[in-house]
C-alpha cells in the first residue's frame, strides 16, 4: 500500500505544526517524507545563517525598530523556505545519509564533514564537523567504493596527476583534500548564476588575486568557535586550473615548505597543512587523513 504524505514544504520554515507533521511523516521512512523533512531542515539552517549575518550588522539606524525587525524576520523565513526549495545541497546530503545503507552512509560522513554548522542544529556528520574524530574504518578497493567516490576520482584523476608532477604531492592526497573541501563535489562553491566556480580547494581571493572571484558563505573557527561569514573565493575556468593554482600555492608559499617535504605520509601531510594555517577547522587534519587513508583507493 502506498504511503500518503502531506506536502508541507510550502509552509514557513518555523511553522511549529508543519515541523511536527514532518517529524511524524519522516518516521515512515519513505523517500517523499525524508525529502520533505530534509528540505524543511535546510530552510531552518539557512534562516539561522541569515539571522547570524543580520545580527552582525549595525542596527541603530532611523528605520531600525521593533516593527521593521519583525517584518525582516518574516521575510528572512520566507526567503529561507524559497532557497530551500531551490536547494543549496544540505537537503540532498540529509536524504543520502538517512536513506543510504550503513556502508555508504559512513563513506559520506568521511567525505563531507568540512564546514561545521551552529551547534543548535543536529546536522549529520557529512554536513557538520564532529566533536571528535570518528573511529577508523577499513580501507576500500576501487571495486567496493561508493559510486560517488569512484565518479569523483575518474572525473578529476588526470588533473590531480598533472598537479602531482608539479609538486611531488601524491595525486591521492590532492583528491582527498578536494573531496573534503567540496564534499565530493556536492558542495562546490558556485557563482551567483549557479554555475561552477571550479574552486575545489576553498582557496580565498586575497588582495594579490587578479582572477575571477565568487562570494560564498563559509565557516571559520576563531579560538575554536565556529563563525559563519561571507568571503571572496577564487574562481577558475576549469578544474584543471583549480589543481594548477593549488599546486602553485603550495609550491610558492614558504609556509608550506614542510608540507611538501612530508608529502610521502598522509597523516604528516594533513597535519602539516593544518599547522601551516591552510584551514581553521581544528579537526581538519583528522578528516583529511581519514579520507586519504580509508576512502580513496
Amino acid at each position: 500500500m502506498a504511503i500518503q504524505t502531506n506536502d508541507l514544504t510550502s509552509k514557513l520554515a518555523f511553522d511549529a505544526n508543519g515541523v511536527a507533521g514532518l517529524k511524524q511523516s519522516a518516521k515512515t521512512g519513505s523517500p517523499e517524507a525524508l525529502k520533505q523533512a530534509a528540505t524543511q531542515f535546510e530552510a531552518m539552517f539557512i534562516n539561522m545563517m541569515m539571522k547570524s549575518m543580520r545580527d552582525a550588522t549595525p542596527q541603530d539606524g532611523m528605520l531600525d525598530n521593533q516593527q521593521t525587525k519583525t517584518f525582516t524576520t518574516m521575510l528572512d523565513q520566507q526567503m529561507s523556505q524559497n532557497l530551500a526549495k531551490r536547494g543549496v545541497g544540505l537537503a540532498d546530503v540529509l536524504v543520502r545519509q538517512l536513506g543510504a545503507n550503513a556502508a555508504n552512509a559512513q563513506a559520506l560522513a568521511i567525505g563531507g564533514e568540512q564546514g561545521a554548522q551552529p551547534a543548535a542544529l543536529a546536522i549529520p556528520a557529512d554536513a557538520a564537523a564532529p566533536a571528535k574524530a570518528a573511529a577508523p574504518v577499513a580501507s576500500v578497493s576501487s571495486k567496493n567504493q561508493p559510486a560517488h567516490i569512484r565518479s569523483f576520482q575518474e572525473k578529476l584523476g588526470a588533473d590531480a596527476e598533472a598537479a602531482s608532477k608539479a609538486t611531488g604531492i601524491p595525486a591521492k592526497f590532492m583528491l582527498g583534500q578536494a573531496a573534503l573541501e567540496s564534499g565530493w563535489g556536492k558542495r562546490e562553491i558556485r557563482n551567483a548564476d549557479g554555475s561552477a566556480s571550479h574552486n575545489l580547494f576553498g582557496i580565498k581571493a586575497g588582495p594579490g588575486w587578479k582572477g575571477k572571484v565568487v562570494n560564498a558563505v563559509t565557516t571559520e573557527y576563531v579560538n575554536g568557535v565556529p563563525q559563519t561569514r561571507v568571503e571572496k573565493f577564487r574562481a577558475y575556468d576549469s578544474y584543471a586550473d583549480s589543481f594548477k593554482d593549488y599546486a602553485k600555492l603550495l609550491s610558492d608559499n614558504p609556509r608550506y615548505e614542510k608540507v611538501l617535504a612530508s608529502a610521502g605520509d598522509a597523516s604528516k601531510f594533513a597535519h602539516g597543512l593544518q599547522k601551516a594555517g591552510y584551514a581553521t577547522d581544528p579537526h581538519y587534519a583528522a578528516k583529511l587523513s581519514r579520507i586519504i587513508t580509508h576512502s580513496l583507493a
